[in-house]
Order: C-alpha cells, then structure tokens, then sequence
C-alpha cells in the first residue's frame, strides 16, 4: 500500500478519535509535527520501508 493511499485513511481515523475522544488532539497534532519533522530533516528515512517484505 502506497503511502498516498494510507493518508485519507489515517485522516479520516484520526478526525473519528478526536470526534470521540477530543483530548486526543493534542497528542495526534504532537505525533504529527514530529512526523513531518523527521521527515524534513531526514528526507530518506523511509525510502528502506517498502522493500522489507
């Protein structure tokens, strides 16, 4: 699975739980900044990822 295609469905998981469960926010909004953080520093994190299996 393509990570285009894993992103609505995160979103739209994500926008459930903090429907639900609104104090998960800040949590969800924290692991997302750090995410797109490490993503910026390290651009090649990730590209061994998808060769695993």
């Amino acid at each position: 699975m393509e990570i285009i295609s894993l992103q609505p469905i995160v979103a739209l998981i994500a926008g459930i739980l903090i429907l639900v469960i609104p104090r998960l926010l800040n949590y969800i909004v924290a692991f997302y900044l750090i995410f797109i953080g490490l993503v910026g520093l390290f651009p090649g994190i990730f590209d061994g990822l998808g060769s695993l299996g």
